[in-house]
Protein backbone atom coordinates (compact mmCIF):
# COMPACT_ATOMS: atom_id res chain seq x y z
CA UNK A 1 0.00 0.00 0.00
CA UNK A 2 1.35 3.40 -1.01
CA UNK A 3 1.96 6.08 1.59
CA UNK A 4 2.98 9.71 1.17
CA UNK A 5 6.40 8.80 2.60
CA UNK A 6 7.13 6.81 -0.56
CA UNK A 7 7.49 10.17 -2.33
CA UNK A 8 10.19 11.51 0.00
CA UNK A 9 13.53 11.12 -1.85
CA UNK A 10 16.68 10.02 -0.07
CA UNK A 11 19.54 11.40 -2.17
CA UNK A 12 20.06 12.74 -5.67
CA UNK A 13 22.71 11.29 -7.97
CA UNK A 14 23.21 14.42 -10.10
CA UNK A 15 23.49 18.18 -9.58
CA UNK A 16 22.29 20.89 -11.93
CA UNK A 17 23.05 24.63 -11.87
CA UNK A 18 20.16 25.97 -13.90
CA UNK A 19 17.95 25.58 -16.91
CA UNK A 20 14.28 25.54 -17.82
CA UNK A 21 11.38 23.24 -18.60
CA UNK A 22 7.99 23.84 -20.16
CA UNK A 23 4.80 21.82 -19.81
CA UNK A 24 1.17 22.13 -20.73
CA UNK A 25 -1.52 20.56 -18.54
CA UNK A 26 -5.23 20.45 -19.31
CA UNK A 27 -8.33 21.19 -17.33
CA UNK A 28 -10.64 18.26 -16.55
CA UNK A 29 -14.34 17.79 -15.93
CA UNK A 30 -15.51 15.36 -13.25
CA UNK A 31 -18.31 12.92 -14.08
CA UNK A 32 -18.51 11.60 -10.51
CA UNK A 33 -17.88 14.67 -8.38
CA UNK A 34 -15.38 15.16 -5.59
CA UNK A 35 -16.94 17.36 -2.89
CA UNK A 36 -15.64 17.27 0.64
CA UNK A 37 -12.10 16.55 1.77
CA UNK A 38 -10.05 15.41 4.74
CA UNK A 39 -6.69 16.78 5.90
CA UNK A 40 -3.87 17.14 3.34
CA UNK A 41 -6.18 17.28 0.34
CA UNK A 42 -7.44 13.71 0.77
CA UNK A 43 -10.83 13.32 -0.93
CA UNK A 44 -13.87 12.28 1.11
CA UNK A 45 -15.07 10.26 -1.89
CA UNK A 46 -13.61 8.98 -5.18
CA UNK A 47 -14.16 10.83 -8.46
CA UNK A 48 -13.67 10.16 -12.15
CA UNK A 49 -13.11 12.76 -14.85
CA UNK A 50 -12.66 13.32 -18.55
CA UNK A 51 -9.37 15.06 -19.27
CA UNK A 52 -9.90 17.96 -21.68
CA UNK A 53 -7.77 18.77 -24.70
CA UNK A 54 -8.04 22.48 -25.56
CA UNK A 55 -8.51 24.22 -22.19
CA UNK A 56 -5.04 24.08 -20.72
CA UNK A 57 -2.32 25.95 -18.86
CA UNK A 58 1.15 26.32 -20.37
CA UNK A 59 3.87 26.91 -17.79
CA UNK A 60 7.58 27.53 -18.22
CA UNK A 61 9.84 27.03 -15.22
CA UNK A 62 13.30 28.65 -15.29
CA UNK A 63 15.60 27.88 -12.38
CA UNK A 64 19.05 28.94 -11.20
CA UNK A 65 21.09 27.85 -8.17
CA UNK A 66 21.31 30.50 -5.46
CA UNK A 67 23.68 31.06 -2.56
CA UNK A 68 21.30 31.52 0.36
CA UNK A 69 19.23 28.37 0.65
CA UNK A 70 16.98 29.30 3.57
CA UNK A 71 13.83 30.63 1.88
CA UNK A 72 11.71 29.96 -1.18
CA UNK A 73 12.59 32.38 -3.94
CA UNK A 74 10.42 32.78 -7.02
CA UNK A 75 8.95 35.25 -9.49
CA UNK A 76 5.51 34.59 -10.89
CA UNK A 77 4.46 35.82 -14.31
CA UNK A 78 1.02 35.43 -15.84
CA UNK A 79 1.02 35.95 -19.61
CA UNK A 80 4.49 37.50 -19.25
CA UNK A 81 3.53 40.08 -16.59
CA UNK A 82 4.19 39.90 -12.82
CA UNK A 83 1.18 38.53 -10.94
CA UNK A 84 1.59 39.31 -7.27
CA UNK A 85 -1.85 38.12 -6.17
CA UNK A 86 -1.06 34.53 -7.29
CA UNK A 87 2.11 34.41 -5.18
CA UNK A 88 0.61 33.48 -1.79
CA UNK A 89 -1.00 30.38 -3.33
CA UNK A 90 2.34 29.31 -4.83
CA UNK A 91 4.16 30.04 -1.56
CA UNK A 92 1.69 27.81 0.30
CA UNK A 93 2.11 25.10 -2.35
CA UNK A 94 5.92 25.17 -2.01
CA UNK A 95 5.61 24.88 1.78
CA UNK A 96 3.35 21.84 1.39
CA UNK A 97 5.57 20.00 -1.08
CA UNK A 98 9.05 20.87 0.28
CA UNK A 99 9.33 17.60 2.19
CA UNK A 100 8.85 15.73 -1.12
CA UNK A 101 11.13 18.03 -3.17
CA UNK A 102 13.95 19.01 -0.80
CA UNK A 103 15.79 20.98 -3.51
CA UNK A 104 13.16 23.73 -3.70
CA UNK A 105 15.11 26.25 -1.57
CA UNK A 106 18.31 25.64 -3.58
CA UNK A 107 17.03 27.54 -6.62
CA UNK A 108 15.45 30.80 -7.64
CA UNK A 109 12.48 30.00 -9.88
CA UNK A 110 10.75 32.04 -12.53
CA UNK A 111 7.30 30.58 -13.16
CA UNK A 112 5.78 31.96 -16.37
CA UNK A 113 2.26 30.73 -16.97
CA UNK A 114 -0.60 31.32 -19.42
CA UNK A 115 -3.95 29.75 -20.19
CA UNK A 116 -5.40 28.86 -23.58
CA UNK A 117 -8.80 29.97 -22.25
CA UNK A 118 -9.74 33.41 -20.86
CA UNK A 119 -8.67 33.63 -17.21
CA UNK A 120 -11.96 35.19 -16.12
CA UNK A 121 -14.06 32.69 -18.07
CA UNK A 122 -15.21 30.85 -14.98
CA UNK A 123 -13.28 27.74 -16.06
CA UNK A 124 -11.26 26.47 -13.11
CA UNK A 125 -7.62 27.13 -13.88
CA UNK A 126 -6.32 25.79 -10.56
CA UNK A 127 -6.40 22.16 -11.80
CA UNK A 128 -4.51 22.83 -15.03
CA UNK A 129 -2.24 25.42 -13.39
CA UNK A 130 -1.12 23.28 -10.47
CA UNK A 131 -0.69 20.23 -12.69
CA UNK A 132 1.56 22.20 -15.07
CA UNK A 133 3.75 23.46 -12.21
CA UNK A 134 3.99 19.95 -10.74
CA UNK A 135 5.14 18.54 -14.10
CA UNK A 136 7.91 21.13 -14.28
CA UNK A 137 9.13 20.43 -10.75
CA UNK A 138 9.14 16.71 -11.53
CA UNK A 139 11.23 17.35 -14.65
CA UNK A 140 13.80 19.07 -12.43
CA UNK A 141 13.72 16.19 -9.95
CA UNK A 142 14.19 13.72 -12.80
CA UNK A 143 17.24 15.73 -13.94
CA UNK A 144 18.63 15.33 -10.41
CA UNK A 145 17.71 11.65 -10.36
CA UNK A 146 17.76 10.31 -13.96
CA UNK A 147 17.09 6.72 -12.91
CA UNK A 148 13.54 7.62 -11.85
CA UNK A 149 10.95 5.40 -13.54
CA UNK A 150 8.23 6.88 -15.72
CA UNK A 151 5.55 5.40 -13.45
CA UNK A 152 7.06 7.09 -10.38
CA UNK A 153 7.43 10.37 -12.31
CA UNK A 154 3.72 10.54 -13.20
CA UNK A 155 2.43 9.23 -9.88
CA UNK A 156 4.48 11.75 -7.95
CA UNK A 157 3.52 14.59 -10.32
CA UNK A 158 -0.16 13.79 -9.68
CA UNK A 159 0.52 13.51 -5.94
CA UNK A 160 2.20 16.95 -5.88
CA UNK A 161 -0.48 18.55 -8.06
CA UNK A 162 -3.11 17.32 -5.58
CA UNK A 163 -1.39 19.24 -2.79
CA UNK A 164 -1.84 22.42 -4.85
CA UNK A 165 -5.44 21.78 -5.89
CA UNK A 166 -7.25 18.50 -5.32
CA UNK A 167 -8.67 18.03 -8.81
CA UNK A 168 -5.28 18.93 -10.36
CA UNK A 169 -4.19 15.33 -9.74
CA UNK A 170 -6.66 14.32 -12.50
CA UNK A 171 -4.94 16.57 -15.07
CA UNK A 172 -1.61 14.74 -15.29
CA UNK A 173 -2.05 11.52 -17.27
CA UNK A 174 -4.83 9.76 -19.13
CA UNK A 175 -8.07 10.60 -20.88
CA UNK A 176 -10.30 9.14 -18.13
CA UNK A 177 -8.83 9.51 -14.64
CA UNK A 178 -9.92 8.10 -11.26
CA UNK A 179 -8.88 9.74 -8.01
CA UNK A 180 -9.73 8.15 -4.69
CA UNK A 181 -9.83 4.62 -3.34
CA UNK A 182 -12.41 2.43 -5.07
CA UNK A 183 -12.30 -1.29 -4.27
CA UNK A 184 -12.83 -2.58 -7.79
CA UNK A 185 -10.57 -0.13 -9.61
CA UNK A 186 -7.06 -1.53 -9.61
CA UNK A 187 -4.40 0.88 -8.40
CA UNK A 188 -6.85 3.60 -7.36
CA UNK A 189 -5.57 5.84 -4.58
CA UNK A 190 -6.49 8.82 -2.44
CA UNK A 191 -2.95 10.12 -2.98
CA UNK A 192 -2.93 10.56 -6.77
CA UNK A 193 -5.02 10.12 -9.89
CA UNK A 194 -4.71 6.99 -12.04
CA UNK A 195 -5.66 6.32 -15.62
CA UNK A 196 -8.95 4.42 -15.66
CA UNK A 197 -7.63 0.84 -16.05
CA UNK A 198 -10.74 -0.95 -17.35
CA UNK A 199 -12.25 -1.23 -20.83
CA UNK A 200 -13.73 1.90 -22.44
CA UNK A 201 -16.21 1.48 -25.30
CA UNK A 202 -15.49 3.24 -28.59
CA UNK A 203 -18.63 5.38 -28.05
CA UNK A 204 -16.49 7.42 -25.64
CA UNK A 205 -13.60 7.95 -28.08
CA UNK A 206 -13.19 11.67 -28.84
CA UNK A 207 -16.15 12.52 -26.61
CA UNK A 208 -16.96 16.21 -26.96
CA UNK A 209 -17.37 18.85 -24.24
CA UNK A 210 -18.72 22.23 -25.26
CA UNK A 211 -18.45 24.62 -22.31
CA UNK A 212 -21.17 27.27 -22.17
CA UNK A 213 -19.86 30.33 -20.33
CA UNK A 214 -22.94 31.40 -18.41
CA UNK A 215 -21.26 33.55 -15.80
CA UNK A 216 -17.64 34.63 -15.89
CA UNK A 217 -17.60 36.45 -12.56
CA UNK A 218 -15.86 35.45 -9.36
CA UNK A 219 -17.79 32.77 -7.45
CA UNK A 220 -19.35 34.13 -4.27
CA UNK A 221 -18.29 30.97 -2.40
CA UNK A 222 -14.92 29.39 -3.17
CA UNK A 223 -14.57 25.65 -3.72
CA UNK A 224 -12.33 25.45 -0.64
CA UNK A 225 -15.11 26.87 1.55
CA UNK A 226 -17.65 24.59 -0.15
CA UNK A 227 -15.56 21.49 0.54
CA UNK A 228 -15.25 22.48 4.21
CA UNK A 229 -19.02 22.79 4.56
CA UNK A 230 -19.31 19.03 3.96
CA UNK A 231 -17.84 18.37 7.44
CA UNK A 232 -21.11 18.97 9.29
CA UNK A 233 -23.41 18.42 6.34
CA UNK A 234 -26.62 16.50 7.14
CA UNK A 235 -26.39 14.43 3.93
CA UNK A 236 -22.61 14.06 3.63
CA UNK A 237 -22.28 10.38 4.56
CA UNK A 238 -24.99 9.25 2.17
CA UNK A 239 -23.43 11.40 -0.56
CA UNK A 240 -20.03 9.77 -0.12
CA UNK A 241 -21.61 6.31 -0.43
CA UNK A 242 -23.51 7.45 -3.55
CA UNK A 243 -20.25 8.54 -5.22
CA UNK A 244 -18.85 5.00 -4.79
CA UNK A 245 -22.09 3.55 -6.19
CA UNK A 246 -22.06 5.84 -9.22
CA UNK A 247 -18.42 5.10 -9.93
CA UNK A 248 -19.31 1.39 -9.88
CA UNK A 249 -22.09 2.07 -12.38
CA UNK A 250 -19.69 3.93 -14.66
CA UNK A 251 -17.29 0.97 -14.76
CA UNK A 252 -20.04 -1.09 -16.45
CA UNK A 253 -21.23 1.86 -18.57
CA UNK A 254 -17.74 2.59 -19.92
CA UNK A 255 -17.43 -1.05 -20.95
CA UNK A 256 -20.87 -1.38 -22.56
CA UNK A 257 -21.10 2.08 -24.15
CA UNK A 258 -24.62 2.51 -22.75
CA UNK A 259 -25.09 6.25 -23.30
CA UNK A 260 -28.56 6.31 -21.77
CA UNK A 261 -27.23 5.06 -18.44
CA UNK A 262 -24.17 7.35 -18.78
CA UNK A 263 -26.49 10.35 -19.05
CA UNK A 264 -28.45 9.36 -15.93
CA UNK A 265 -25.31 9.04 -13.79
CA UNK A 266 -23.60 12.18 -15.09
CA UNK A 267 -26.60 14.52 -14.83
CA UNK A 268 -27.58 13.14 -11.43
CA UNK A 269 -24.02 13.71 -10.17
CA UNK A 270 -24.04 17.32 -11.40
CA UNK A 271 -27.34 18.09 -9.68
CA UNK A 272 -26.28 16.28 -6.49
CA UNK A 273 -23.14 18.46 -6.30
CA UNK A 274 -25.30 21.58 -6.35
CA UNK A 275 -27.84 20.02 -3.98
CA UNK A 276 -25.00 19.62 -1.46
CA UNK A 277 -24.30 23.35 -1.74
CA UNK A 278 -27.95 24.27 -1.32
CA UNK A 279 -28.33 22.08 1.78
CA UNK A 280 -25.15 23.06 3.62
CA UNK A 281 -25.08 25.60 6.45
CA UNK A 282 -24.51 28.30 5.38
CA UNK A 283 -26.27 27.38 2.13
CA UNK A 284 -25.48 28.87 -1.25
CA UNK A 285 -26.40 28.61 -4.92
CA UNK A 286 -23.80 28.82 -7.69
CA UNK A 287 -26.20 28.13 -10.56
CA UNK A 288 -27.68 31.14 -12.36
CA UNK A 289 -31.12 31.43 -13.99
CA UNK A 290 -29.48 30.82 -17.38
CA UNK A 291 -27.91 27.59 -16.08
CA UNK A 292 -31.43 26.25 -15.51
CA UNK A 293 -32.65 27.54 -18.88
CA UNK A 294 -29.84 25.59 -20.59
CA UNK A 295 -30.53 22.40 -18.61
CA UNK A 296 -34.22 22.51 -19.53
CA UNK A 297 -33.42 23.19 -23.18
CA UNK A 298 -31.03 20.19 -23.27
CA UNK A 299 -33.69 17.92 -21.73
CA UNK A 300 -36.28 19.09 -24.29
CA UNK A 301 -33.88 18.67 -27.24
CA UNK A 302 -32.84 15.19 -26.09
CA UNK A 303 -36.43 14.15 -25.58
CA UNK A 304 -37.48 15.32 -29.04
CA UNK A 305 -34.47 14.11 -31.06
CA UNK A 306 -33.27 11.08 -29.01
CA UNK A 307 -29.71 12.43 -29.54
CA UNK A 308 -27.51 11.32 -26.56
CA UNK A 309 -26.42 14.74 -25.34
CA UNK A 310 -26.22 15.62 -21.63
CA UNK A 311 -24.88 18.26 -19.28
CA UNK A 312 -22.62 18.36 -16.29
CA UNK A 313 -21.67 21.24 -14.01
CA UNK A 314 -18.65 22.02 -11.91
CA UNK A 315 -18.77 24.21 -8.81
CA UNK A 316 -20.06 27.20 -10.77
CA UNK A 317 -22.72 28.40 -13.21
CA UNK A 318 -21.16 27.21 -16.47
CA UNK A 319 -22.61 24.20 -18.27
CA UNK A 320 -20.51 21.46 -19.88
CA UNK A 321 -22.43 19.89 -22.76
CA UNK A 322 -21.20 16.30 -23.28
CA UNK A 323 -21.89 14.25 -26.41
CA UNK A 324 -20.31 11.63 -28.69
CA UNK A 325 -18.36 12.86 -31.70
CA UNK A 326 -20.76 11.28 -34.21
CA UNK A 327 -23.59 13.68 -33.25
CA UNK A 328 -21.40 16.81 -33.21
CA UNK A 329 -23.02 18.54 -36.17
CA UNK A 330 -26.55 18.30 -34.75
CA UNK A 331 -25.53 19.27 -31.21
CA UNK A 332 -23.42 22.26 -32.30
CA UNK A 333 -26.31 23.48 -34.43
CA UNK A 334 -28.62 23.18 -31.41
CA UNK A 335 -26.12 25.09 -29.26
CA UNK A 336 -25.89 27.90 -31.82
CA UNK A 337 -29.64 28.06 -32.36
CA UNK A 338 -30.90 27.70 -28.80
CA UNK A 339 -28.20 27.95 -26.12
CA UNK A 340 -25.77 30.70 -27.12
CA UNK A 341 -28.28 33.35 -26.03
CA UNK A 342 -27.93 32.13 -22.45
CA UNK A 343 -24.11 32.54 -22.46
CA UNK A 344 -22.41 35.70 -21.27
CA UNK A 345 -21.49 37.66 -24.42
CA UNK A 346 -22.51 34.56 -26.41
CA UNK A 347 -19.27 32.83 -25.44
CA UNK A 348 -18.66 29.11 -25.45
CA UNK A 349 -15.59 26.87 -25.87
CA UNK A 350 -15.47 23.66 -27.90
CA UNK A 351 -13.37 20.99 -26.27
CA UNK A 352 -12.98 17.22 -26.32
CA UNK A 353 -11.29 14.41 -24.43
CA UNK A 354 -7.50 14.75 -24.33
CA UNK A 355 -4.58 12.79 -22.92
CA UNK A 356 -3.11 14.77 -20.04
CA UNK A 357 0.00 16.86 -19.56
CA UNK A 358 2.68 17.12 -22.24
CA UNK A 359 6.23 18.41 -22.32
CA UNK A 360 6.94 21.31 -24.70
CA UNK A 361 10.41 21.37 -26.22
CA UNK A 362 12.18 24.67 -25.73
Amino acid sequence: MFSANDFIPTTYSHSIEGGNFKWSAPSNIALVKYWGKKDNQIPANPSVSFTLNNCKTITKLAFAKKEKQDVFSFDLLFEGKPKEDFKPKIQKFLERIEIYLPFLKDYHFTIDTENTFPHSSGIASSASGMAAIAMNFMSLEKALNPSMTEEHFYQKASFLARLGSGSACRSVKGSVVVWGNQDNIKGSSDLFGVEFPNAIHESFNNFQDTILLVDKGEKQVSSTVGHDLMHNHPYAERRFVQAHENLDKLIAIFESGDLEEFIKVVESEALTLHAMMMTSMPYFILMKPNTLQIINAIWKFRNETKIPVCFTLDAGANVHVLYPENVSAAVLQFIKDELVGFCQNGQYICDEIGNGASSIDN
